[in-house]
C-alpha cells in the first residue's frame, strides 16, 4: 500500500501542489490526508468533477503549475465536458492530474450501480485521448509513475490519469475531523418522515446512506419496498427523477429525499423545478454538511441559507428545521398541507454526521426495485 503522505509529497515534489475535486471511499485516506495538512485554497471539495477541472485549469493559466483533480469513476461523466471542450489538446491544451476511483472494476465485488461504470473507465478514458496508468501499490513504482506522469504533461500539456484500485493506500484517521453541533440523526428524520408519508404516496431517495437507511427502515416496520425508488447512483438528479414522477402523476404526492452534497452537485434542478411548479412535489433535504458515505468529508451545505435558496426559486412553502421536536411539529401539519396539493414544498432538516455501524444496504437489485414502483404508481388511488 502506498502511505497518503508518501503519496502527496511525491506530489508534490513534482510540482503539484493545487488539489480539487469530490470524494471517494477509495480515494479517503489521501483526502483526509490533504484535509489535515493543506490550506482551503490548495484543497478543495468541489460540487461536482467538472467543476474541479475548472479549478484546476484556472490554477494552471494563473501560475504554470499542474493541478490535481481527484473523483470517483462515476465523475468522469461529469468531467468530460470540460475535459473536452477546455483541457483538450484541440482546444486550450490545458494539463492536469486525474486521480480516479475505480469502483465497479471488473472482477472485484462492488454495488450494482459501480459495474457499468467500472466497465466503461478506462475505455472513455481512451475515447477521450487521455493516457493513464493504474497507481501501483508500491511506493516506489508509484513515484516512478508519478514522475512519468508530470514529464509526459510538461511535454505535451495535456491531461493525465491515474486508476487507483481498492485497498490501494494505507489507512489514515482524520486528525481534525469537522462536526457540527447538531444532535438530530439522520436515519431518525429519515424515519419521521417516512412515517407521514401517505400510503398512496411515493418517495424518491437518494444515493448513499439516505436510501440504504430508508430501506433498513421499511424493513424493519415490515413493509414493503414497492412506493420507494432507490437512486442508487446518478448522485445529484434524485429531485429531477421525482419532478417528472411528479409532472406525469399529478395525482400523487412525490417526495424527494435529497443530501446536502448531491444538491450541490447539480443545484441547477432546484430552480427547474421551482419555475414548474409541481402542486403535488415535497423536497426534503437531509443536511449534515458531508459528503457520509465516502468518508465524511465536509461540504458547505451547513453554510448556505437552503430555506432561501427554496423560496427564491420558487417553491410555494419551505422550512427548516434541526431538531427531533422542530420536526415533528412540521410533521404534525405538513400532511394536511400536502394534501391540499399546493406545492411544491421544501423542507431542509439539519442533522448530525455519521451513521450507525452496521447499516445494511438494499437486499433487492435496482430492477426489482424499478418494476415494483413502476407497478405500484399503476394501481390506482
Amino acid at each position: 500500500m502506498i502511505s497518503p503522505k508518501y503519496f502527496i509529497d511525491t506530489l508534490a515534489t513534482n510540482g503539484i501542489d493545487f488539489y480539487a475535486g469530490v470524494p471517494d471511499s477509495l480515494l479517503k485516506q489521501v483526502c483526509a490526508y490533504m484535509a489535515d495538512h493543506i490550506d482551503n485554497h490548495h484543497y478543495i471539495i468541489t460540487a461536482n468533477e467538472g467543476g474541479a477541472v475548472g479549478l484546476a485549469a484556472g490554477y494552471y493559466l494563473a501560475t504554470g503549475r499542474i493541478g490535481m483533480v481527484f473523483m470517483q469513476n462515476s465523475g468522469e461523466g461529469n468531467a468530460i465536458n470540460p475535459l473536452a471542450s477546455l483541457t483538450d489538446k484541440d482546444v486550450y491544451n490545458i494539463p492536469v492530474l486525474l486521480l480516479i476511483g475505480w469502483r465497479g472494476e471488473p472482477g472485484v465485488h462492488d454495488e450494482p450501480q459501480h459495474v457499468k461504470q467500472g466497465k466503461v473507465t478506462l475505455p472513455l478514458l481512451d475515447v477521450m485521448g487521455i493516457r493513464h496508468a493504474l497507481l501501483s501499490k508500491d511506493e516506489a513504482e508509484a513515484q516512478q509513475q508519478v514522475e512519468d506522469a508530470v514529464s509526459y504533461m510538461t511535454e505535451t500539456n495535456e491531461p493525465f490519469a491515474l486508476v487507483v484500485e481498492k485497498d490501494t493506500f494505507s489507512p489514515y484517521t482524520l486528525q481534525y475531523p469537522t462536526e457540527n453541533a447538531l444532535t438530530l440523526s439522520r436515519e431518525k428524520a429519515i424515519q419521521m418522515v417516512a412515517a407521514a408519508v401517505g400510503k398512496d404516496d411515493v418517495i424518491v431517495s437518494t444515493t448513499g446512506m439516505i436510501s440504504r437507511e430508508l430501506f433498513e427502515y421499511r424493513t424493519a416496520q415490515g413493509q414493503s419496498h414497492e412506493q420507494d425508488f432507490l437512486t442508487v447512483g446518478s448522485m445529484g438528479h434524485a429531485s429531477q427523477i421525482a419532478l417528472g414522477i411528479a409532472l406525469a402523476k399529478p395525482e400523487r404526492t412525490v417526495w424527494c429525499f435529497d443530501g446536502d452534497g448531491a444538491v450541490l452537485m447539480h443545484l441547477g434542478a432546484m430552480p427547474v423545478l421551482g419555475s414548474l411548479c409541481p402542486k403535488n412535489l415535497v423536497h426534503v433535504v437531509f443536511n449534515n454538511g458531508a459528503h457520509d458515505s465516502v468518508g465524511g468529508q465536509p461540504t458547505v451545505g451547513l453554510d448556505l441559507e437552503f430555506l432561501e435558496l427554496a423560496e427564491v426559486f420558487g417553491y410555494q412553502m419551505a422550512n427548516s428545521v434541526n431538531n427531533e421536536e422542530q420536526l415533528a411539529d412540521v410533521l404534525e401539519y405538513l400532511p394536511k398541507w400536502v394534501a391540499k396539493k399546493d406545492g411544491p414544498y421544501f423542507l431542509e432538516v439539519r442533522v448530525k454526521k455519521g451513521n450507525r455501524s452496521g447499516l445494511g444496504r438494499p437486499t433487492t437489485t435496482p430492477q426489482e426495485n424499478k418494476r415494483a414502483f413502476m407497478e405500484f404508481l399503476k394501481t390506482s388511488k
